[in-house]
C-alpha cells in the first residue's frame, strides 16, 4: 500500500474505524466476500438500508458526527452515513475517504424547505472508495424505504461506476442537480462545514430540529400530483 493511500486507511477523530462496534459491524456484514469490491458493495447496501435517512438527526458535535455514534443511533443524514460507510471500509483495510458536493434537491419536504429556507444542500456527503486501482463514489444516503415512498430511484453500487444522485425521479420530474463538487478528504472538515451552515442557512444548528417523521412527510407530500409542484 502506497504512502498516499495509507492516510485513507487510518482511523481519525470522526472516521473511528478502530472502534470495536465499527469493526464488528464491518466484519459481520462482509463474511463470505472474497474481494475488496465484494466487501465494499455489501457494506454499501447495509449502510444504505440499515440506517434510515433522517435530516432532522443533525448533531454537529464531535461525538455526534463520529461513525460509531451513527452506528449506535441507527439513522443519520447523508454526511453521517458517508462517514459510517467510510469507516467500515477502512476497518476492512479498504482505502476510503469522504467527498462533498452542493446539490439542488427539487423534491425536498415542505418542512425541511421551511427550516433551511433553501433547496440547495451544501456539503452533501458521499464516500469515495479505492477499488481496482480507481476511486469510486458511493452515496448510501437514501434507504430503500424512503426511495419507495418518494418515488425516486434507489442508488445502486457495483464497485466500478460512480453511484451519485439521479437527475430525475421515477415520474420524470427533476430530483437532484449537482452544482459543484467540494473535493474529497481524509477526515470530516467539520469546522468548515459548520461555518458554511451558519452563514448560508436560516436555522440554528444548535437548536432542536423538527421532530416529525421525515419518511412519512415525504410519502404524504410526494404523491404524483404533489411532485409536479416542486
Amino acid at each position: 500500500m502506497s504512502a498516499d493511500l495509507q492516510q485513507f486507511l487510518t482511523p481519525t477523530r470522526f472516521i473511528d474505524a478502530d472502534h470495536a462496534a465499527i469493526m464488528a459491524y464491518a466484519h459481520t456484514h462482509s463474511v463470505g466476500a472474497t474481494t475488496d469490491s465484494d466487501k465494499a458493495i455489501r457494506l454499501y447496501y447495509r449502510v444504505r438500508d440499515d440506517f434510515r435517512y433522517n435530516p432532522y438527526s443533525l448533531d454537529l458535535s464531535i461525538k455526534g458526527m463520529q461513525a460509531s455514534t451513527v452506528l449506535a443511533n441507527g439513522e443519520g443524514w447523508c454526511v453521517n452515513k458517508a462517514v459510517l460507510l467510510t469507516a467500515c471500509c477502512r476497518a476492512l483495510g479498504i482505502p476510503a475517504r469522504l467527498g462533498f458536493a452542493d446539490v439542488v434537491n427539487h423534491l425536498t419536504s415542505e418542512k425541511l424547505l421551511k427550516v433551511m429556507q433553501s433547496n440547495v444542500f451544501k456539503w452533501h456527503g458521499y464516500s469515495s472508495i479505492f477499488l481496482n486501482n480507481q476511486w469510486v463514489k458511493a452515496t448510501p444516503a437514501f434507504n430503500i424505504e424512503l426511495c419507495e415512498k418518494a418515488g425516486i430511484h434507489p442508488l445502486e453500487f457495483d464497485g466500478v461506476h460512480d453511484s451519485i444522485y439521479h437527475e430525475f425521479d421515477k415520474a420524470g420530474n427533476k430530483h437532484m442537480e449537482y452544482q459543484h463538487f467540494r473535493g474529497e478528504h481524509a477526515d470530516l472538515p467539520l469546522k468548515e462545514m459548520t461555518e458554511t451552515f451558519k452563514r448560508d442557512y436560516a436555522f440554528n444548528a444548535s437548536e432542536p430540529m423538527p421532530t416529525e417523521n421525515f419518511h412519512d412527510a415525504v410519502a404524504r407530500e410526494h404523491t404524483p400530483s404533489q411532485r409536479t409542484k416542486l
